[in-house]
This record gives C-alpha cells, structure tokens and sequence, in this order.
C-alpha cells in the first residue's frame, strides 16, 4: 500500500510544481505580451480564483498523502517535509483569502493601469501588494521542488 501512497505523493508534488510552472513562467506571460496591460490583467485575475484553489487542493493532497507513505518520523528528511508542506498550505490559504481580495480592492480602485501613471497611490500600493504575491508563489514553488528533492534522495 506504501507504494500507491508513494506514486500519489510523487504525483500531487509533480502536479503542483508543473501546474505553478506552467501558469507562472508560459500562460501569464504569454497573456501579458498578447493582450494590452488591462486586458492581461483581467484575463489573469479571472484566472486567478482556480490557481488559488489548486494550490491549496495540491499542498494539503501533499500532506495527506506524505503522512500515508509511512515515511518514518526518523526518516532523514521527515521533519523538514512536513515543515515545507505545512508552511506551503499556510502560504496558499494566506493569498487566498487575505492577500488577494487585497489585491482585488486595490486594484478596483485603479481601473486602468494604461490610464493612470505609475506613481499614483493605489498602483504603488498594487506594485507592493503583487511583489508579495510574487515573492509568495516562488517561495510555493521553491517549496514543492525542494519537497521532491527530499522524497527523491531519501527513497533511493
């Protein structure tokens, strides 16, 4: 049973470092050099709910089924994937439910990034808002490869 626990938890932090790859480094750049600032940005913020939502399905998949391996709490590794998996679920449920609707009122405020100039309150405020985000899915992102690290040199 070890073993179907073992391929869904390869899988789920496959899926979740693919899925974040994917959006991140082709779809949302792709969407921003084919469309005009605005139009990108409510293409991606309609995105943006399923995103959250897989994240969080992904990250706390990952808990599940780490604790179902039967990875021995002695284990090399052990302590330090639950610590990642715990602070990744933390993380996704925080951009969740405080940091982008945060994000969503700022930006309601705006109304076109192509119309108001740079300096303008609410787009300094949405600049430092999204670097936040930013910096929160790479640290996610970080998170799932390093959990795949540690699952592939302690099982071999």
């Amino acid at each position: 049973m070890n073993t179907l626990w073992n391929f869904l938890y390869n899988l789920v932090l496959s899926l979740w470092i693919g899925g974040m790859s994917i959006f991140t480094f082709i779809i949302t750049p792709a969407i921003f050099r084919s469309f005009g600032r605005d139009m990108a940005g409510e293409i991606v913020g309609k995105l943006f709910p399923g995103y959250f939502l897989e994240n969080i399905i992904f990250s706390v998949a990952a808990l599940v089924f780490f604790l179902l391996t039967g990875f021995p709490p002695s284990a090399a590794g052990h302590r330090l994937s639950l610590f990642l998996i715990v602070v990744a679920i933390l993380i996704n449920l925080f951009v969740s439910f405080r940091l982008h609707p945060e994000i969503k009122k700022v930006k309601e405020e705006i109304h076109s990034f192509e119309a108001r100039p740079p300096d303008a309150p609410a787009r300094v405020q949405f600049s430092r808002l999204h670097a936040v985000s930013a910096v929160l899915n790479l640290i996610v992102l970080a998170d799932g490869l390093v959990l795949l690290l540690i699952v592939t040199s302690v099982r071999r």
